[in-house]
């Protein structure tokens, strides 16, 4: 009989501390979802973003009188003026060197349509508070290098797949936010921004000399 509860106080305390495991164990779970560093979930935000080919900036949504500025918002903007301090060289460029007629026009497109929409991103970043960037980046002064660099044909090749490729890139993005801005100001870059896109892809593939399976590269 003694041997019988000597065995049952050793199950019972053995259940005792098993389920003092388990409610410890619960607990340090929650503690741990609790006390998870902010930036996990900013670093999904950020996978998220950039799947959709933007950036977030991390500051959020803000209010403007113009209605809510988002991370989406503001790169968007970034990204017009971005596009002009690169597009408008090269549309210059090509209205220079281009042999063929489709070139130069082509290239006159670029200069007039990345013209306006830096003058509107420019006022639109004034007016909503966004830091405008003022050179074009690393990956985009590479571009214009190799078209300086590249002759004749291979320069006229080059221009056309090179702009077309990044007018492409950034259509999906002007929609997206042409489509989710809450933003009136944006919604109407958004809107300019998606016809002088449209027609400089347009004016581009005219010319016959973009290599669509580079496209993707």
């Amino acid at each position: 009989m003694e041997r019988v509860w000597a065995l049952l106080v050793r199950y019972l305390a053995s259940a005792r501390a098993l389920g003092t495991l388990l409610v410890a164990g619960s607990l340090l779970a929650t503690l741990v979802a609790l006390l998870l560093p902010l930036e996990t979930f900013g670093g999904a935000r950020s996978l998220d973003a950039a799947r959709e080919g933007w950036e977030d900036d991390g500051r959020g949504t803000l209010s403007t009188p113009y209605g809510p500025l988002s991370a989406r918002d503001r790169d968007f903007v970034r990204k017009v003026r971005l596009a002009g301090l690169w597009e408008l060289p090269a549309g210059r460029q090509a209205q220079e060197r281009g042999n063929r007629a489709s070139v130069r026009k082509a290239g006159s497109h670029l200069v007039e349509g990345h013209t306006e929409l830096d003058r509107r991103a420019v006022r639109a970043g004034r007016a909503l508070g966004i830091d405008l960037p003022n050179q074009p980046t690393a990956q985009q002064r590479g571009w214009l290098g190799r078209m300086a660099r590249a002759k004749g044909d291979a320069y006229e090749r080059c221009f056309a797949t090179l702009l077309r490729r990044a007018h492409g890139k950034v259509f999906a993005l002007i929609g997206l936010v042409r489509d989710k801005t809450r933003n009136t100001m944006v919604r109407s870059l958004a809107t300019r921004t998606n016809a002088v896109v449209l027609d400089h892809i347009t004016v581009l593939e005219d010319t016959g000399l973009v290599d669509f399976g580079a496209l993707d590269g």
